[in-house]
């Protein structure tokens, strides 16, 4: 039997999540993809507040015939996309009124948390000897965020975030999904886009990376695979994509080495699932470079439980 246990939920995007902990193993972990239109690129923030509101509950439902509700010690929630000031999305509102609601029903603290560090702490699942470090490098890289951040884990938050680098206009995982929905592939394209680069014969397209110390843009390797659609291979087109991704992201963390020192980089978010790319970043970077498990790295509620496993511990020092 579990004790101690922590729910987590998040509504992101494009997945809603549900998620339950006991801080060393996962009890309950389950995600339902948005729907969106073939042929489009996402949805508007209110269709997607809309779907969670529908999704959520039956996935909370699911959860809680799977546990003992009397060993739930917490609710977590991201409340936001980032623990930066004044960030806001609409579609985490649908997460956090049914995790004030089943806080206050469970009779239990809630805890809220952000999306970003989420994904840090679910990458970290696995791989928690990072916390035992000073600081670390996190990248979190996905369809809303391309970001080098320097991380100190912190006693009275889940970390300590310090964003040293980003994308200055298209991030990732945008990059990806305009190049995949553009060759015909559903959305979200990554998986889609990196099946289709495993059948590349050549590996001669190679959209320019265009960096400037720790930042990024991907606008104009965006335009230029555009421009090569149907005078290329699409699978050669896909195998560029990730190869300007890899290129792009060694690019920055010699960079933050550089600036920072010799820290270990801890690459996470969904386009971080792409076992694509994390061959081609261990090959142009030499650096210390640490991936959460596939699985964990698409959106997911498991490191929104973890947090609030980490924070309950604490109440009882």
């Amino acid at each position: 039997m579990h004790e101690a246990l922590s729910i987590g939920i998040d509504t992101s995007c494009y997945t809603t999540s549900a998620a339950c902990t006991d801080g060393k193993s996962i009890v309950f972990s389950k995600g339902t993809m948005l729907s969106v239109a073939f042929g489009d690129r996402g949805l508007r923030q209110s269709e997607g507040l809309f779907q969670h509101v529908k999704q959520l509950s039956p996935l909370l439902c699911e959860l809680l015939s799977a546990i003992e509700k009397a060993n739930v010690r917490c609710v977590c929630v991201s409340a936001s996309p980032t623990a930066k000031p004044n960030s806001y999305m609409p579609v985490f509102l649908a997460g956090l009124k049914q995790a004030e609601t089943l806080a206050a029903a469970l009779d239990v603290p809630l805890i809220r948390a952000d999306h970003q560090s989420g994904h840090i702490r679910a990458a970290l699942y696995g791989n928690e000897t990072l916390l035992d470090r000073e600081r670390f490098f996190a990248v979190h890289i996905s369809g809303g965020t391309t970001d080098l951040l320097l991380v100190e884990p912190h006693r009275d938050a889940p970390y300590r975030i310090e964003t040293v680098g980003c994308s200055t206009d298209l991030h990732a995982g945008q990059f990806v999904d305009r190049v995949g929905v553009a060759l015909g592939l559903p959305f979200p394209a990554g998986k889609h886009l990196e099946a289709l680069a495993a059948k590349a014969e050549q590996k001669n397209v190679k959209p320019a990376s265009a960096v400037q110390g720790t930042n990024c843009s991907f606008s104009g390797a965006e335009s230029a695979a555009q421009r090569l659609l149907h005078t290329v291979p699409d699978a050669e087109l896909a195998y560029g994509v990730y190869d300007c991704l890899a290129r792009t992201l060694a690019k920055m963390f010699t960079e933050a080495v550089n600036r920072y020192g010799d820290l270990p980089f801890l690459v996470c978010g969904g386009v971080a699932s792409s076992g694509l790319l994390r061959s081609m970043l261990r090959k142009r970077f030499r650096g210390t470079l640490y991936f959460g498990r596939p699985e964990l790295s698409s959106d997911n509620a498991v490191g929104i439980a973890l947090i609030g496993a980490d924070r309950s511990a604490l109440w009882k020092r």
